[in-house]
């Protein structure tokens, strides 16, 4: 393998794979794949898109079910090069159009249920193949892969090259493609495996989606750098991980995951008599939920803080000190400081805005150089939009989120992207919208509506225009009606002042 090669995350996890026959992995039906099969179907799944003229840093979005054929399929784009773009199997054709135009994709994988709808706006992005594939492994791509030679060079890259491709939202309301190279994924991967104690004896309960940093890249990341297996769930359903647990030896989750398992009577410390490690992130974690997990189970949940363009940032620590409300100490390999509006590091517990640098930081957004700039000091520290301080002993705690995003169930929503949907429509004059604590989802989406006149819209007219634009996730929980909205010396919404005033 040539050392440009070795860079592919792909070589990478391939370095660490156990003997072929090693289970990697375990379905709810009891179905077995081993390493030595995902990477003769990674391989041939890689070939068959080189020999369908796919080259190295071509883009492949897919809109599919998380099911093992699209982990394959993401390891066989690792394989050949390519960067995989996955969206979420929620989004709305008005959403899809958006990502597929810009990320300008070569190729379309789409679940056959939807494969009408995203290949025509597929063909009008320019994506010229066009695959489908469910969750049972079937559909063209896996059928046309099987005249392809199980074998594929695992394409060389270097540090720059990307691996994948996912896109956020910003204040303007338009989504930015976050690019992620080999070298960031596999940087963050090992320092993972490494500070959380990965090893061949795990077995991970994998119950996250595969469209998102957490499942796709940090899960899978453990697993394929130390060996390990997972029981693999097609979602967080509550009664299967009650199955599973016993099984197991650690669970990454979101808060939602723990607070629905808290509710379940059947959850105990017996339950979980064989995990060493309960994993949270992607969302903020109340302390209540902490202590009542521990008290529940004897195990404290090890919380972390990461974002898409970062991957994971700060870990609470394996052995040692994990404090409720404190989102842990930097990772290796990552540099954390708290600075003031001017990037001057501000005094020792002080709260300031949250920069990092490292080498799982990406290069920058997709087609967006402007933003770049913005979101990037001179001297290379990232600007994260969440504000916060560190304690005396090194660990963090955030205090807020300057760009007021909501995490709602572990997955982001930006106000900016809701706001520009119910501004759009008849008798709305303007909105705001707030996340608000919620005891499932950890935040709700609610919407702050100011009237075009006294015959405000029919709350349920403006439900059903959401639904046909956005992701369920996205959508307002709670709508509020109010003739104006409050406004700051220089006219811009307080939405701290809206948080505050729905909370009581």
């Amino acid at each position: 393998m040539s050392a440009a090669a070795s860079e592919n995350l792909y070589a990478c996890f391939a370095a660490a794979f156990p003997a072929a026959g090693a289970c990697l992995l375990e379905t709810p039906d009891g179905a077995r794949w081993h390493y030595g099969e995902i990477e003769t179907e990674s391989a041939r799944l890689a070939r068959f898109l080189r020999e369908a003229g796919l080259a190295p840093g071509d883009r492949l979005s897919a809109q599919i079910e998380k099911s093992v054929a699209g982990l394959v399929l993401y390891l066989a784009c690792l394989r050949a090069g390519l960067v995989f773009h996955p969206l979420n199997p929620a989004y709305t054709a008005a959403e899809l159009e958006f990502f597929l135009g810009d990320a300008a994709p070569a190729a379309v994988v789409a679940d056959p249920a939807r494969a009408a709808e995203v290949f025509a706006l597929a063909a009008r992005a320019g994506a010229q193949r066009h695959y489908t594939l469910d969750a049972q492994g079937r559909g063209s791509l896996w059928e046309a892969s099987r005249t392809s030679a199980a074998e594929c060079p695992i394409a060389a890259v270097d540090e720059h090259a990307l691996a994948a491709l996912l896109y956020s939202s910003g204040t303007t309301g338009k989504p930015k493609g976050i690019g992620l190279t080999h070298r960031n994924l596999a940087v963050n991967a090992r320092a993972l495996s490494a500070a959380w104690g990965f090893t061949r004896e795990d077995v991970l309960l994998h119950a996250l989606p595969m469209f998102h940093v957490h499942g796709l890249f940090i899960a899978l990341g453990c697993v394929l750098l130390s060996g390990s297996r997972m029981l693999f769930l097609p979602k967080f359903d509550t009664e299967a991980a009650i199955r599973a647990l016993p099984h197991a030896t650690a669970m990454m989750g979101v808060p939602t995951y723990y607070t629905r398992l808290l509710a379940h009577p059947r959850f105990d410390a017996a339950l979980c008599r064989r995990v060493r490690l309960f994993t949270c992130g992607s969302a903020p974690l109340l302390p209540d939920s902490f202590h009542a997990f521990e008290a529940r189970t004897g195990h404290r949940l090890l919380e972390r803080y990461g974002m898409t363009e970062t991957s994971v940032i700060t870990s609470n620590p394996l052995r040692g000190d994990r404090r409720p409300g404190a989102v842990g100490l930097p990772v290796a390999g990552t540099e954390l400081r708290i600075v003031d509006d001017a990037d001057r590091p501000v005094a020792e517990t002080a709260i300031g805005h949250v920069q990092v640098r490292g080498p799982s930081v990406f290069g920058g957004y997709w087609r967006r150089p402007d933003k770049t700039r913005e979101d990037f000091t001179a001297d290379g520290w990232f600007r994260t939009g969440d504000d916060g301080f560190l304690d005396a002993d090194g660990y963090l705690h955030l205090v807020g989120r300057g760009k007021d995003l909501v995490i709602s169930g572990g997955l982001n929503v930006y106000p900016s992207e809701v706001e520009t949907v119910l501004d759009a429509l008849p008798g709305i004059r303007e909105s705001a919208v707030v996340g608000l604590p919620h005891p499932d989802f950890g935040e709700q989406v609610v919407a702050v509506i100011v009237a075009e006149d006294e015959a405000r819209p029919e709350e349920e007219a403006i439900r059903a225009a959401v639904r046909t634009q956005l992701a369920a996730y996205k959508q307002p929980k709670r709508y509020v009606f109010v003739d104006a909205l409050p406004r700051n010396a220089m006219g811009k919404v307080q939405k701290n002042v809206l948080r505050e005033t729905l909370a009581t």
